[in-house]
């Protein structure tokens, strides 16, 4: 098929040539309200995840997930490793909310909210522009060989990326080890957290390709979202699309000029597409919904004294003419389990305890068995005591035996619970004649120090020989 000037070939991406090189897209800088728009909705984002793991309540940070300890606080919520089902309620109902929100407004996510997309559009192609120039003598910069002035320019807008790209990981690594932790570590020798430097590393290298150099492919090639919107979206989802019925037939010098609609085939829409497709063939899995394309097509019809929204938001059915129903059944059960899963969070958050604790066996071997002086044997069993306490008012506590022919000794006579988190060893001293059959149960009180109540009672095994 031959190939329209200023258009997409029509059975190949745009981004690959007719040997399946790749094509490197450098979209128009284009101004209009959507773009105006977007741009202060991205910086609200930027900041909002540059400023969100600095934000400190009662001395903790708002929004920590600390793997290692398997400790999760979002928004002050504080989850364990034990909360698996609480995490799940949250993972599922993200999972459902994305379908809802593309269910009816369709690849907004994409458009307006995906880090690939803002990130790319508000910083790294604005540093392009600073350096390179606009899109037509980046083009020329790219068709040029290599000399002194292209050496400097792509030194530049890489060392530029690179800067951005640590920055972005750095707070992101904020999230995960602690904004704070990380100030003072970074101030150290990546000698004295390998695994941390190494892991930095690596997501910046993969931060600089991605954002850097793979752009759109990323969205053309390697994004599941691009794939499950197709399964979430119907014709009544909302699109970026161009109305056929008012722009064909295009301008062209075979069609006479009472016959022509409103599309001149400026081209400036696929001129100004970060992903280089042609909206007016429909829509496609390549859009992302930017609405860069909207804003050329107004610009151009601006010009030409003819009513804008020639490309728009809207529906297929909307296009066809036909009614959009008022209720949509797909989005009304999303709706629905969307409640259920919030209903369930917010019942199994009620019913979460503000304390729980857990006894764990803390040696390989199941027992000792030690001698004293007199030649008498007795049983050593070593359990480790994990606590947590999510309660603002954090209690101290006492342990106490039920049974005196049981010796207990730990390193705390009071637990300060300090943290959310405690951790102790103990351990049980013992006869091996009050073991039946190699097995006692006996019970382990947590008690409040301040009003002597007993909390929590926990049931353990000691072990020993069988006679």
């Amino acid at each position: 098929m031959s190939e329209k000037k200023g258009e997409p070939h029509e059975t190949r991406l745009a981004t690959t040539d007719e040997h399946g090189h790749r094509v490197y897209i450098h979209p128009e800088d284009i101004k209009g309200k959507w773009k105006t728009r977007r741009t202060f909705f991205y910086w609200f984002l930027i900041i909002l995840y540059l400023v969100l793991p600095w934000i400190y309540v009662d001395g903790k940070q708002w929004v920590l997930l600390n793997i290692p300890q398997r400790e999760f606080t979002i928004f002050g919520e504080v989850f364990y490793g034990h909360d698996g089902p609480l995490l799940f309620f949250l993972v599922i109902g993200f999972i459902i909310l994305m379908a809802f929100i593309t269910s009816i407004w369709g690849r907004v996510w994409c458009g307006w909210a995906c880090p690939q997309t803002v990130f790319i559009d508000s910083i790294f192609r604005q540093i392009e522009r600073i350096v390179e120039g606009n899109a037509r003598k980046r083009k020329k910069l790219d068709k040029q060989k290599m000399n002194l002035e292209k050496f400097f320019r792509r030194s530049l807008k890489w060392t530029l990326f690179l800067l951005v790209s640590l920055h972005i990981v750095h707070s992101f690594l904020g999230y995960f080890v602690g904004t704070r932790k990380l100030f003072w570590i970074t101030m150290g020798s990546p000698a004295e957290n390998w695994s941390l430097f190494i892991t930095m590393l690596i997501i910046t290298g993969i931060i600089l390709f991605d954002f850097g150099w793979f752009k759109e492919q990323f969205c053309i090639i390697a994004c599941p979202y691009g794939r499950f919107q197709s399964v979430s979206m119907d014709d009544n989802s909302l699109v970026v699309a161009y109305d056929y019925n008012r722009g064909e037939p295009r301008r062209d010098k075979n069609v006479p000029k009472d016959q022509e609609g409103d599309c001149i085939n400026c081209n400036h829409c696929v001129k100004a597409c970060p992903t280089g497709i042609d909206i007016r063939r429909g829509t496609q899995l390549e859009c992302i919904a930017c609405t860069m394309c909207i804003d050329a097509c107004d610009n151009i019809m601006e010009k030409v004294k003819r009513p804008k929204g020639l490309i728009r938001y809207t529906t297929e059915n909307e296009l066809k003419n036909k009614p959009k129903p008022k209720i949509q059944i797909r989005s009304i059960i999303y709706l629905i389990i969307l409640f259920a899963i919030a209903a369930g969070l917010s019942f199994s958050l009620s019913k979460r305890k503000d304390l729980s604790a857990q006894l764990l066996r803390a040696s390989k071997t199941p027992y000792q068995v030690l001698k004293r002086e007199s030649g008498e044997e007795h049983i050593l069993n070593q359990y480790r005591l994990k606590i947590t306490q999510t309660d603002p008012k954090k209690k101290d506590l006492i342990l106490k035996l039920n049974n005196t022919q049981v010796k207990m000794t730990s390193p705390y006579n009071v637990i300060e619970m300090e943290e959310d988190n405690f951790q102790t060893p103990i351990f049980f001293e013992f006869e091996k004649e009050i073991l039946i059959n190699g097995k006692k149960t006996i019970l382990l009180n947590l008690v409040d120090k301040d009003t002597n109540e007993v909390i929590k009672t926990m049931e353990l095994d000691l072990v020993g020989p069988i006679k």
